[in-house]
């Protein structure tokens, strides 16, 4: 018997997806590109496979987790002594998106390797404050808030552009998924619910500051136009960031909640989100 009849609009997916993947590629097309796997440390359909598997949400959210990273002296620290990111901010980005792609949908095997590299590098990663007080990539609560900061910005993405009908309890499976990463990093805590998260994001508030340095890196993410990606889908992209900090951060970081601007923002990156799933049959 035949095989099903192709698809005529495949080509036009395919073209979408390479521009996807060369968007977070340096502006290169990798020439392979493995599957899912059916031994990740998550099973399929579940929440965290859904949430990283949206790229407009996870795009959102990796700038808004950003954004709240650098909230905190010691992450913000970290970044300016030993990151090169004015210089290279789309290899960090492709890095973490790799990062995260490896642990949610690749072989077990991978995820673990890639989770000991990172704690790898983490460990040589110690310096001084201003003040004086040394710091370390490794410590456990530097740790939960960058974890924490990435976590609850993929799923602010994802509600907001993807699923804002997501049940609690899905949300809740999700914090739950990210903490197996989070524990392997030896972050502590972290959460594994939304109530869990909402409790101890109350709790960083104490331990975040507003620095020069930090309303300098905002602003320089704000400006960054990656090769290979319009103008101004960026600045769509970036205004849906800052409209989903939380009030605080946003006064923290010198940005201002978007106005008029946030419609037709919100409109971009919403009809892009759909064209991305479409593309990518989700």
């Amino acid at each position: 018997m035949p095989g099903p009849r192709p698809d005529p609009l495949d080509p036009l997916r395919n073209a979408i997806v390479q521009q996807v993947r060369a968007a977070f590629n340096q502006g290169k097309v990798p020439e392979t590109r493995d599957p899912p796997s059916d031994d990740a440390l998550f099973a399929k359909d579940s929440p965290i496979r859904m949430v990283h598997a949206d790229v407009m949400g996870m795009m959102i959210g990796g700038i808004r987790g950003l954004f709240l990273q650098m909230l905190h002296p010691a992450a913000l620290q970290g970044v300016l002594d030993y990151s090169n990111f004015r210089e290279d901010a789309q290899g960090r980005f492709h890095r973490t998106a790799q990062f995260i792609s490896v642990t949610t949908f690749g072989h077990r095997d991978r995820a673990h390797e890639a989770i000991a590299r990172v704690n790898q590098i983490h460990r040589k990663i110690t310096g001084t404050l201003p003040d004086g007080t040394p710091y370390s990539a490794g410590d456990p609560r530097t740790l939960a808030w960058v974890h924490i900061a990435e976590a609850s910005s993929f799923l602010q993405g994802y509600l907001r552009h993807a699923r804002p009908d997501m049940p609690r309890a899905e949300q809740d499976e999700y914090y739950a998924q990210m903490a197996v990463i989070g524990r392997a990093l030896h972050a502590d805590p972290v959460p594994t619910s939304v109530a869990e998260a909402e409790a101890i994001m109350r709790e960083f508030r104490q331990e975040l500051t507003t620095s020069k340095e930090a309303r300098e890196i905002a602003q320089f993410v704000l400006a960054i136009r990656p090769q290979g990606f319009p103008a101004a889908l960026q600045q769509a992209i970036a205004a849906e960031a800052v409209m989903l900090l939380p009030p605080f951060a946003r006064s923290m970081l010198g940005l201002h909640r978007p106005g008029l601007t946030a419609l037709p923002a919100r409109a971009t990156t919403r009809a892009l989100g759909r064209t991305l799933r479409w593309a990518m049959r989700q």
